[in-house]
Parts: structure tokens; C-alpha cells; sequence
């Protein structure tokens, strides 16, 4: 990807509605697997990882949500379609931008964090994180397949 390319995200509208964000900085990108039952009421969330500066809302930005559980994680979502477009991490210095809304950017899963609350368990090799790795400021815990 060039420094300063255009990713259009695909949420699910019935006109076809979309936004858009810009990724800069080069290799930013940490691809994950991982599990956010609680807010993707699915057994798992794929999400890629990016530094906040690398991640703009460019279009649509009036029509973002967003809630804050907890200061660690201020998840935002389309106000038109509920649609989950992203979620910021400011203690970790970095923004989860789902890969299931990015349909042209090549998605390979790197590890599985919060392993330990899995429902469905998955045997593919990928190292599976109890919490997640410790540079990100955890335990960083490694779990058998």
C-alpha cells in the first residue's frame, strides 16, 4: 500500500452507504484474530490494528457513534445502520478498524487474543493469547491450542 492510500469500507446499508478512512505511515498494520463476543454478539471478531494517526474518517464522520465502557476502548459504529466501523485503544496507542468491513484489504490473521474466553476454539496454528501480547502492556500469556 502506498503512505497515503485510500481504503473505502463497506458497511451494511440499504442504499449502498459507506465511509471512508485513510491509512498513512507505512507498515502499520498488525492483522489479528480475536474474539469480542461482548460486542460483536458473534463467537469472533476479526480485527486488523493501526496506529490512531494512520486511521481518518473521511467521509461520514457526522453519522459515527461512539461509547466508552471503560476509558481503554471508545468503540465506534454507524448511527444509520449500527454497523461496527472501529474501536479506539488510546492506552495502547492504537485503533482496531474491523476486517470485515475493509472487503479489498487482504486479511491474514496473525494470533487470537482473549483466548481464555473462546466458545468456539480453533486449530489453525496461530499463537493463542490468554490476554494479548505483552508489548501492547499485559501479561501476555500464551495458551495451548
Amino acid at each position: 500500500m502506498s503512505d497515503d492510500e485510500r481504503i473505502q469500507g463497506q458497511l451494511f446499508l440499504r442504499r449502498g452507504g459507506s465511509f471512508g478512512f485513510r491509512r498513512t505511515g507505512g507498515d502499520g498494520l498488525l492483522p489479528l484474530r480475536v474474539r469480542c463476543r461482548h460486542w460483536s454478539a458473534g463467537p469472533i471478531n476479526a480485527f486488523t490494528l493501526w496506529k490512531p494517526e494512520a486511521v481518518k474518517i473521511t467521509k461520514g464522520a457526522g453519522n459515527v457513534g461512539s461509547f466508552a465502557k471503560t476509558p481503554k476502548s471508545i468503540r465506534k459504529w454507524c448511527k444509520t445502520c449500527g454497523g461496527h466501523l472501529l474501536t479506539e485503544h488510546p492506552a495502547m496507542g492504537l485503533t482496531d478498524v474491523y476486517a470485515a468491513i475493509l472487503p479489498k484489504l487482504a486479511f491474514k490473521p496473525g494470533l487470537h487474543v482473549h483466548y481464555q474466553e473462546t466458545v468456539l476454539h480453533i486449530k489453525d496454528g496461530l499463537p493463542k493469547q490468554k490476554d494479548a501480547p505483552a508489548e501492547l502492556g499485559v501479561v501476555g500469556v500464551t495458551l495451548a491450542e
